[in-house]
Parts: C-alpha cells; sequence; structure tokens
C-alpha cells in the first residue's frame, strides 16, 4: 500500500473507481426511467400525475395519510374544496 502524506493511495483510489463505477449505474438508470416515462406519455398518460403517484408509492402510509389531511384542510381553507 503505497502511502503519500499519511493516506493510502489504492484505497483512495479504489474508493473512487468504485463510485465512479455506480455513478455510471446511476445515469443508466436515470435514463431508463425517463424512457419509460417517455413511453407512458407516448400512450397518453400524464407524466406529472405518474410522478406523484410515484413519490406517494414511496411514501410510508402515514405520512401519506397525513399529507393528504393537510392538503385537503388547505384546499378547504382557501375555498378549493377537494374530494
Amino acid at each position: 500500500m503505497v502511502e503519500t502524506g499519511g493516506i493510502a493511495a489504492d484505497a483512495l483510489r479504489s474508493y473512487i473507481e468504485r463510485i465512479e463505477r455506480l455513478e455510471e449505474e446511476k445515469k443508466a438508470l436515470a435514463d431508463d426511467i425517463k424512457d419509460i416515462y417517455g413511453e407512458a406519455k407516448s400512450t397518453g398518460f400524464d407524466v406529472k400525475v405518474i410522478r406523484q403517484i410515484v413519490r406517494l408509492r414511496k411514501m410510508d402510509e402515514n405520512d401519506r395519510n397525513e399529507q393528504e389531511a393537510l392538503l385537503d384542510l388547505y384546499t378547504h381553507a382557501l375555498g378549493m374544496i377537494r374530494g
């Protein structure tokens, strides 16, 4: 192990290379997701709504219920009655 200024250069290089590989994979996945949204749009689906649904499905059920309750409260307060 080569140390320069107290830093293990081989270990540092390994970390950086692993991060770079993962960043490449992340970009490829992001491109794939973008393509899927494009497919959905081309078949007539509203991509903004699909994104909202994906975001809601990631949320914990309690958090989602709380957010929906607050949205209802705020829209009622503004006279924008929901559901």
